[in-house]
């Protein structure tokens, strides 16, 4: 299981980091200060890092700083506000791996991490199928197949299977598919997850996603 260190102090954004990371099956640990990032940093066991800029303390671009020229190796995605082109430039040059503008989509960002992880560690190639009953998902060409039968799913459908898929048998709340799927700046009057839990009935076969009354939805295991 990936282990990530979410460096970001704006509790919204960093508890909807770890929460969307969680529901994709990494172990995730949140600092809100630039001083205890590196400390945690250099003394934890990660396998990357989502690091914002701008952290009271110690600013980001002094966190990589120092845990660059410490050795440390894994990935570094920056994730803030700030996006003009020198910042950009100077995050890339100082070490960063990636660079992540706010507001952000997470299935943009979980796609960045994963295509990270991959290059750091090639075993990483054998978590990027998923299999559940008769549904195969591709995480890398974002192919799928129901069967035999190969399907065309739109980006959010693509993620909010995945979703579903990683969480059999769990009802889903529409709060919780709402912030993972459209993102933690979406509306939360729309009716849009309904509409998505539509799309894949009709795609992916119906009796496979239940809806469970004033709860959620839930796709079924068995």
């Amino acid at each position: 299981m990936p282990r990530l260190l979410i460096i970001e102090d704006e509790p919204r954004i960093s508890s909807f980091l770890e929460k969307g990371f969680q529901s994709n099956g990494y172990m995730t640990t949140v600092v809100r200060d630039g001083r205890e990032a590196s400390q945690m940093a250099l003394n934890g066991e990660f396998d990357l890092i989502v690091l914002d800029l701008g952290l009271p303390g110690k600013d980001g671009f002094m966190v990589l700083e120092e845990l660059r020229g410490q050795g440390i190796q894994f990935p570094i995605i920056i994730l803030t506000a700030r996006d003009d082109i020198q910042t950009k430039i100077a995050g890339l040059e100082g070490g960063a791996d990636d660079y992540v503008t706010k507001p952000f989509r997470f299935e943009e960002l979980l796609a960045r991490v994963r295509a990270r992880l991959r290059s750091f560690s090639p075993t990483g190639e054998s978590e990027m199928v998923l299999k559940f009953r008769d549904i195969t998902l591709d995480l890398r060409t974002r192919r799928v197949q129901v069967g035999d039968r190969p399907v065309d799913l739109s980006v959010r459908e693509f993620t909010l299977a995945e979703t579903f898929i990683r969480h059999p048998d769990q009802i889903m709340s529409r709060e919780q598919l709402l912030n993972h799927v459209w993102g933690y700046d979406y509306d939360p009057g729309s009716n849009i997850v309904d509409v998505y839990v539509g799309y894949l009935r009709k795609k992916l076969g119906d009796g496979l996603i239940e809806t469970v009354r004033g709860m959620g939805y839930r796709m079924l295991g068995q």
